[in-house]
């Protein structure tokens, strides 16, 4: 049957969806995955930024063969109006590294790829330049994946910063495996004690939008499931794409 995957960046961003799912460790090229299995969904948790992105993507089509390739997870805002909870599905994906586009049947406006955390200077900037209302870290490479392999894309994310909160400085604290050293992070905010209110803040933010983007997975993936049946075959490994659009999905080539 086709399967949907979702590529999301850091477990927390998909807690609440995967709690009850069944939780399988493989290997792909020499590393390490977790996926969670639930149906015809697959989630893997590739760590955050592109290249890290990337792998998982590779990966999860390597080993599942889906249908449909998502990626979820928080991203910045970069519209004033926007609020943490808040849904973006865009109508195109912006890598910021060389202004490659890619399109997406949904009216949710554009979304920036950018390759490091962006402060609000930098939100704003990057608002300014590509007209974007959000920013992420990792969408641009799961869509580049999916191209690749022609998979039908889609993208769902969830507001967990607004456009003038200034984010704690945590690029330091990403590794180059993509995973966030939450031990490390700790200590240096520990004796900083004008960080705390921010950490606070962005915790309780990010538990909000969390739990905002499972109900929104958790209603949409039972009609993406249904369409990609009736419009592809049982051929394990099809990677025809759903003949009407839902939720901002578009298959490489369709127009």
């Amino acid at each position: 049957m086709p399967k949907v995957a979702i590529v999301a960046a850091i477990e927390r961003e998909v807690r609440a969806l995967v709690k009850n799912w069944a939780r399988i460790e493989r290997e792909h090229q020499g590393r390490s995955f977790v996926f969670f299995e639930q149906n015809d969904v697959i989630v893997v948790c590739g760590g955050i930024g592109l290249e890290s992105a990337r792998r998982a993507a590779e990966a999860v089509i390597a080993l599942y063969q889906p249908a449909l390739l998502q990626s979820v997870g928080f991203a910045g805002a970069l519209d004033a109006a926007l609020r943490v909870g808040d849904i973006v599905a865009p109508s195109v994906v912006i890598d910021a590294r060389d202004g490659s586009r890619t399109p997406l049947d949904s009216e949710g406006g554009t979304l920036v790829t950018f390759m490091a955390v962006a402060d609000a200077g930098q939100k704003t900037r990057l608002s300014q330049a590509y007209g974007a209302c959000a920013v992420d870290m990792e969408a641009a490479a799961v869509a580049a994946a999916a191209r690749a392999h022609g998979i039908a894309f889609g993208v769902i994310k969830v507001i967990s910063d607004e456009l003038d909160f200034e984010m704690p400085e945590m690029a330091r604290f990403i590794g180059t495996d993509g995973r966030f050293k939450s031990a490390s992070f700790i200590r240096f905010a520990a004796p900083r004690l004008w960080l705390w209110k921010r950490v606070a803040t962005l915790a309780r933010n990010s538990n909000q939008a969390a739990r905002a983007l499972a109900e929104r997975l958790a209603i949409v993936s039972t009609p993406i499931l249904e369409e990609l049946k009736q419009s592809t075959g049982p051929a394990a490994g099809c990677t025809a794409a759903p003949a009407a659009r839902v939720n901002g999905l578009r298959a490489e080539g369709q127009k």
